[in-house]
C-alpha cells in the first residue's frame, strides 16, 4: 500500500493539532469567540509543540486511503471532548435565558462577550460568574491535562468511533436542558410560587393592580433567592466541572 509521502514528524504534528483545534473550537473559555482566532492558532501550535515529544514516537504513518478518515477522526474527537466539557455553559446559558424571563428581564439584553450575541441581562450574570468560578478553580489546567493524557491513552490513528461514540455525544448535548433546569431550580421555583400567588390574589380580589405589582415582586424575589444561593456556587460548579470532565474521559473510552 501506498504510504504518505511525509516525514512522520510532520504526520505526528499535524495529527496533534487537528485534535487540538477540534477541542479549542468548542470547550469552554478556549473556544471563546472573544479570543481571537490568530491567539487560538498560536496556543494550538504551541501546545503542539510541547505534546510533540512525547506523541510522535505512538504514532505511524497512515496510508494514503487512510488519511481523510485520521483527520476526521483526532477532529472529532476534539469536538466530542469540547462538547463535553462545556455542557456547563450551555446550561447556565439556558438557565439565565429561562430566569431572565421569569424575573422580567426578557426585554433587556446586552451584548454577551462569550458568544457575541444579544442575550437577557440574568444570562449574563449567569456567565460570566460561572466563567470566574472555571479560571479560579484552574478547570482550564484540568481540561488542559485531560487532553495531554488523552494522547497517551489514545494516540492518533487508534481511535474508533462507531455508534457508541455518536450516540455519547448526543446524550451529552441532551443533558443540558437537565442540568440548566437543576442550576435554575431555586429561582424557577420561587418564581413560579409568586405566579401561583399572584393568580390567587387576582381571583380574590380584581381590583388588586397586580399587572404592576406581579414583575417587581418576581424581581425582587428572584434577585433575593439569587443572593441567597450564591454562596453554594462554588462547589456545585466544582462537581459539575468534575462532572464534565468525566464525560470526556467517557468518550474516549468508548472511542478506544
Amino acid at each position: 500500500m501506498i504510504q504518505i509521502p511525509l516525514i512522520p514528524g510532520i504526520t505526528a504534528a499535524l495529527t496533534i493539532g487537528v485534535r487540538l483545534t477540534g477541542l479549542m473550537l468548542f470547550a469552554p473559555f478556549f473556544g471563546s469567540s472573544v479570543i481571537p482566532a490568530r491567539v487560538k492558532a498560536v496556543f494550538v501550535i504551541a501546545l503542539t509543540v510541547l505534546l510533540f515529544p512525547s506523541v510522535e514516537h505512538a504514532i505511524v504513518v497512515p496510508t494514503l486511503a487512510g488519511w481523510p478518515m485520521l483527520i476526521l477522526t483526532e477532529f472529532l474527537i476534539g469536538v466530542g471532548m469540547g462538547i463535553a466539557t462545556n455542557i456547563v455553559f450551555d446550561a447556565v446559558q439556558l438557565t439565565g435565558q429561562v430566569l431572565g424571563v421569569q424575573m422580567g428581564y426578557s426585554l433587556v439584553n446586552i451584548l454577551d462577550p462569550q458568544s457575541q450575541v444579544d442575550t437577557t441581562v440574568v444570562a449574563v450574570f449567569y456567565q460570566s460568574i460561572v466563567l470566574l468560578l472555571f479560571l479560579r478553580m484552574d478547570v482550564h489546567y484540568w481540561l488542559l491535562r485531560a487532553v495531554g493524557n488523552s494522547f497517551l491513552y489514545l494516540p492518533p490513528g487508534t481511535a474508533h468511533l462507531g455508534g457508541l461514540f455518536t450516540r455519547a455525544i448526543f446524550q451529552v448535548a441532551g443533558e443540558i436542558f437537565g442540568l440548566g433546569v437543576q442550576i435554575a431550580a431555586p429561582v424557577l421555583s420561587a418564581t413560579l410560587a409568586a405566579d401561583i400567588v399572584l393568580g390567587l390574589l387576582g381571583k380574590a380580589s380584581p381590583q388588586m393592580p397586580l399587572m404592576l405589582l406581579g414583575p417587581a415582586v418576581k424581581s425582587l424575589l428572584g434577585i433575593g433567592i439569587l443572593a441567597v444561593t450564591l454562596k453554594y456556587w462554588p462547589d456545585l460548579f466544582r462537581r459539575l466541572f468534575l462532572e464534565s470532565m468525566v464525560k470526556g474521559e467517557q468518550l474516549l473510552h468508548l472511542a478506544h
